[in-house]
């Protein structure tokens, strides 16, 4: 049985599958498909926390199917831009949990992720799947992978 670990990039994949689809990414359904005879060694989702309650629950809910989740508090800078994201701590926890696995499996369109990408595959020996939404991946991070699963309805809400 192959070893998996995932690391879903939530702020990412909720952009981009309500930008392309206006509908939501289905956490149960990847889960079940990207744990099909598989044994997870780790699986984290990053996330930014607003501190709302219907966020707390969807926390809540990615617990429930087996995910850790890490949370960043939201940062709103003087002149109204937003800092948040993950892909320092992604990458860190890639790099070091990548040893247990035989798959590395990212779940984010962001071009910044294609040099990890490379280096899980080509030093470390990992087998890279990208899940993204096809219009909004990077075409870097695309080649980068050693498979690219394109987020479709199949993976999506309603």
């Amino acid at each position: 049985m192959k070893k998996v670990a995932l690391f879903v990039d939530v702020q990412n994949v909720y952009y981009t599958t309500r930008q392309a689809f206006q509908r939501n990414f289905d956490y149960n359904k990847f889960w079940a498909e990207v744990t099909r005879g598989r044994q997870v060694t780790k699986a984290i989702a990053y996330a930014i926390d607003r501190g709302d309650r219907q966020q707390r629950a969807f926390q809540n809910i990615l617990r429930a199917i087996g995910f850790e989740v890490k949370l960043k508090p939201y940062i709103q800078r003087s002149d109204g831009s937003a800092k948040g994201d993950w892909d320092v701590g992604i990458t860190i926890d890639a790099l070091e949990f990548c040893a247990d696995a035989d798959v590395v499996v990212l779940v984010s369109g962001d071009g910044d992720f294609d040099l990890l990408a490379e280096k899980l595959r080509v030093d470390k020996g990992k087998v890279v799947e990208v899940y993204g939404v096809p219009a909004l991946t990077a075409a870097s991070l695309v080649n980068a992978a050693s498979v690219f699963v394109p987020i479709g309805d199949e993976l999506l809400l309603g």
